[in-house]
């Protein structure tokens, strides 16, 4: 019986949902982010918050204008904070890597927003930050810093 007792609280252990453990936020404290966003090898398009969560689809292109990657990225509501998802494909949607990373919110403010990777693999963090039409994608690699500058556009 106590065997059967600890077999079924480890079940539920092992079921039960991860929360954000990061500050206290809702997907639409990042309505900023809405919107269309390019660069001349990368497009952002991100949809409006709605049911708790809120996503983008990324489009890279490279010198010959080909594309060369496409990202998908989800922001839902966890807990009292938010957990971002976030896959890559080469062309021919050939997987970059298994499963998706997951990223807990770690900063968030006026126009800004930052996720750390709990995983051991992928981007160590990621973040935003709009400043007029200006977005800028901040990714920390194990190699460093880099910050991607995209513009906003009104039509798609």
């Amino acid at each position: 019986m106590r065997r059967l007792l600890i077999s079924s609280v480890l079940v539920l252990l092992v079921s039960v949902p991860t929360f954000a453990e990061g500050p206290a936020a809702k997907v639409t404290d990042l309505a900023w982010m809405t919107g269309h966003y390019t660069s001349a090898t990368l497009e952002e398009n991100w949809s409006a918050p709605r049911g708790g969560s809120m996503g983008s689809f990324v489009r890279g292109i490279n010198g010959d204008g080909a594309m060369n990657m496409i990202e998908l990225i989800v922001v839902e509501e966890a807990g009292n904070s938010l957990m971002l998802r976030l896959k890559q494909w080469n062309p021919g949607m050939e997987p970059r890597a298994d499963g998706f990373q997951v990223m807990e919110l770690v900063e968030i403010g006026d126009h800004t927003v930052r996720f750390k990777n709990i995983g051991e693999v992928g981007l160590q963090e990621l973040g935003y930050s709009l400043v007029g039409d200006q977005f800028t994608i901040s990714v920390m690699t194990p190699r460093g810093a880099i910050d991607i500058p995209l513009t906003r556009h009104s039509g798609h």
